[in-house]
């Protein structure tokens, strides 16, 4: 029964590290679309949202079983109950690809993007990936070092961020009102998938440590050396 119980814990693990790859291929595969006007590109990443979607209800469905059926403690709980968080955070990724994917959808056979633009939303996109494949990295090795070096590398996106709000208010922005809010708004979904996958690396370092990721940089900064080790149950 015991055996069971933590193959179940481990199961919900994978559901996890599914759920980010397959966001990490979305926002990948949305940002080829909205750049290269592929509508049926931009379909498939907005049907295969609904994979992510079911892979959340079912890894809730698992984890409310778990806790009604084991009342698990300790560190059994806190697996449960982050990964629960980290399932939402991971959802929330896949709808925000979906919505790079609609907006491909939506101005084509024309682009979103003019093409002055293009190498900067390319990168977000490419970093989005980058983060959300070391977000799936962080879930399989447990690794805090990893997961708090996933902040430091989130800066880069907000500088990127910040380069494309610099080209909308540019007084020789010649692409129009309607373009600037679809860039405004790509900008934005790319800065929150960011922030989805660091959200995830740190949940990986509370599960781990049963402190928050920015109560341990604290710490770590004042000298106080990190306990990285699992607990046991």
């Amino acid at each position: 029964m015991r055996d069971a119980y933590h193959e179940e814990l481990d199961s919900i693990g994978e559901s996890l590290v599914e759920m980010a790859r397959l966001v990490g291929s979305a926002i990948g595969r949305a940002t080829t679309a909205i750049l290269d006007g592929d509508l049926k590109l931009a379909e498939h990443v907005i049907e295969a949202d609904k994979k992510v979607d079911d892979l959340q209800h079912e890894l809730e469905a698992r984890a409310i079983a778990l806790l009604a059926r084991q009342q698990p403690v300790a560190t059994d709980l806190r697996i449960v109950v982050t990964s629960l968080r980290m399932s939402a955070d991971l959802e929330r990724s896949g709808d925000l690809a979906q919505h790079v994917a609609k907006l491909a959808r939506l101005r084509f056979p024309q682009r979103a993007v003019p093409q002055d633009l293009h190498a900067t939303i390319l990168e977000m996109g490419q970093l989005a990936q980058r983060l959300m494949a070391k977000a799936a990295e962080v879930i399989v090795t447990k690794d805090v070092d990893l997961a708090l070096q996933l902040e430091q590398d989130d800066d880069e996106m907000d500088l990127l961020h910040r380069t494309l709000f610099q080209h909308l208010i540019d007084d020789r922005w010649k692409h129009g009102i309607e373009t600037a809010v679809d860039v405004t708004l790509l900008g934005r979904y790319y800065e929150r998938f960011a922030d989805h996958a660091v959200s995830v690396a740190k949940r990986v370092v509370y599960l781990v440590t049963g402190e928050h990721a920015d109560d341990l940089q604290a710490d770590v900064q004042s000298g106080i050396q990190p306990v990285t080790g699992v607990e046991g149950a």
